[in-house]
């Protein structure tokens, strides 16, 4: 059996690798060819939920995780509608974990694109990541828990989906209604019909193998099970491999790399955020993604939260901004964070160490009853 998943993770990965510079070769931006955080916060933007010109795009890709994922559950016999798990508290940490993966510039997933770019900043992001990875099982450990979820109708189940198929017709039937960038990040796209099918396929994937890098550090640390781990490492071969042979690899480096900001703390604490705050959710961004495609209905909800927290980002000024050429062209510019969106990271850690303890405390009285 675990031969069997193992090979499942490592062919995922794979795949995940290939799409990732398929979508960059045909227009997405350098280092983000699949990206959860970038591409929730575009639809946030396309959808007017936030102002930020250069950052508004329906991502075809976003709806091909979680359709691909519904697809194979329904074949697989594992779509199963159920929900009920905190959701409240779900939502409130899917928006501090998209305020920490925007502070950062990109979730798990372009984090170890990101490095396979040779993005230096990205191995310090990757730091923070599992520290806050390491404080999420400490709570665990000490018997943290937001609940078991119950089955519940099939209108929770098929909510996301639903979601994400109305999108699809909005940018395909009227696209007048959306918001769409002419310039900066959100303008840089692969073609619709590609970026669809190549998500389909990557979501498929993901939903049969489990594929998720919190899982994989939670597991390693605290059962020796490198299985979901070993998919990420692949991600990042690929990724590396096929940037070299691309001729994209300029070798490995801090300074002026895509849509990232060498401000090292806060590339750090702002993973940190992420790692903890996945951790309480039992799943990265992409995770959340292909369970909500499942019928979970609580991730559903942690995903709608996620773009609220984009929303946030951009309209009160919490994201990061990328290093950049002075008008001399010679002089770096770091970028980073400016104070509102310190002070987000702080509350955000604040917030999770509050649901922390309250979720351990009423687990330890549980058991005590």
């Amino acid at each position: 059996m675990s031969k069997k998943i193992n090979l499942w993770v490592l062919i995922t990965g794979a795949v995940i690798g290939i799409a990732a510079l398929v979508l960059t070769a045909f227009g997405n931006p350098a280092n983000m060819g699949f990206c959860i955080a970038c591409f929730l916060r575009d639809i946030a933007g396309a959808t007017k939920m936030h102002t930020a010109p250069v950052v508004q795009y329906i991502r075809p890709e976003i709806i091909g995780l979680v359709l691909g994922s519904t697809i194979l559950a329904v074949i697989r016999g594992e779509f199963k509608p159920k929900a009920g798990s905190s959701p409240a508290t779900r939502f409130i940490i899917g928006a501090f974990v998209m305020i920490g993966a925007l502070v950062f510039l990109g979730c798990p997933l372009r984090m170890v694109l990101r490095m396979g770019g040779g993005d230096l900043n990205a191995f310090v992001g990757l730091v923070g990541f599992a520290l806050g990875i390491l404080i999420g099982i400490f709570f665990l450990k000490k018997g943290f828990s937001l609940k078991r979820s119950h089955a519940v109708t099939l209108s929770d189940g098929i909510a996301l989906p639903g979601i994400m198929i109305g999108l699809l017709v909005l940018l395909i039937a009227v696209p007048s209604v959306l918001a769409f960038s002419e310039e900066g990040p959100g303008s840089k796209h692969a073609p619709l019909i590609l970026s669809l099918l190549v998500a389909l396929v990557v979501g498929a994937l993901a939903q049969r193998s489990r594929i998720c890098m919190v899982g994989g550090m939670r597991d390693a640390v605290m059962f020796k099970d490198f299985n979901l781990l070993a998919g990420f490492g692949v991600i990042f071969l690929v990724v590396l491999v096929g940037n070299i042979i691309l001729g994209n690899f300029k070798g490995f480096s801090a300074n002026l790399q895509p849509i990232a900001h060498s401000s090292q703390l806060w590339n750090l604490l702002g993973m940190v955020l992420v790692g903890w705050g996945s951790v309480l959710l039992g799943g990265c961004p992409l995770r959340q993604l292909i369970l909500a495609g499942e019928g979970n209905g609580d991730s559903a909800v942690t995903v709608l939260g996620m773009i609220v927290g984009a929303a946030f980002a951009h309209n009160f000024g919490l994201a990061g901004g990328a290093d950049k050429l002075a008008e001399d062209g010679k002089t770096l510019v770091v970028g980073g964070i400016g104070d509102a969106g310190k002070i987000a990271v702080a509350i955000g850690f604040a917030v999770l160490l509050i649901i922390s303890i309250i979720n351990t405390l009423k687990q330890r009285e549980a058991k005590k009853a």
